[in-house]
């Protein structure tokens, strides 16, 4: 039962994060920063944090927050992202120091989990966990998709970056970011 919950977790998640907004935010950080090893380094750290207390507390948050509530907070944070994105510092110029005192792997670490929150693989998460019984294989199995998934998205976003001018991922980001926010706020998906 154990393996059987490790690698049905890995499958689940690993296709379903497949061009989820956690992926994207992968991409936008390597490309954003072009450090890749503290960037994987920060999703993990962030992947199994969020899924370790995905299959503990999900369902008490759950009911804790009125869904309303949470899809116009969710909403305004995708926004307030999209604006944020908009905003040029010194790390277009190529400079990480841009990430401010908690690094690239700070940054990652916070974006990515916050960025989890509510997330189709945390909700999976939730139920692979209810259904094996087996938080520990569980939050394995679905931080290794999850790693599955953005390693090559944060592989890629590094290398593109040389070839899109870093004003275009910031206004590309900026749209997507801000559509999704309009779809959470509509009531739409996501």
């Amino acid at each position: 039962m154990t393996f059987e919950a490790f690698w049905v977790s890995t499958g689940v998640v690993a296709l379903g994060e497949i061009g989820d907004k956690t992926q994207l935010l992968a991409l936008l950080l390597a490309a954003r920063y072009r450090k890749p090893v503290p960037i994987v380094l920060g999703i993990l750290v962030a992947t199994l944090a969020n899924h370790a207390a995905a299959a503990a507390l999900g369902a008490w948050l759950q009911s804790l927050v009125d869904p309303q509530w949470m899809r116009w907070i969710l909403g305004a944070s995708f926004l307030a992202v999209a604006v944020w994105m908009l905003i040029p510092d010194k790390a277009d110029e190529g400079d990480t120091a841009g990430a401010g005192r908690w690094g690239v792997f700070g940054v990652t670490v916070v974006a990515f989990f916050l960025a989890e929150m509510g997330d189709k693989t945390q909700i999976a998460t939730v139920m692979l966990a209810a259904r094996f019984q087996s938080l520990v294989w569980v939050t394995l199995g679905t931080t290794l998709g999850m790693m599955l998934a953005n390693v090559p998205a944060v592989l890629f976003g590094e290398r593109a970056v040389r070839f899109v001018p870093m004003a275009w991922v910031h206004a590309i980001a900026a749209l997507v970011f801000a559509v999704i926010g309009v779809l959470v706020l509509l009531g739409v998906g996501i």
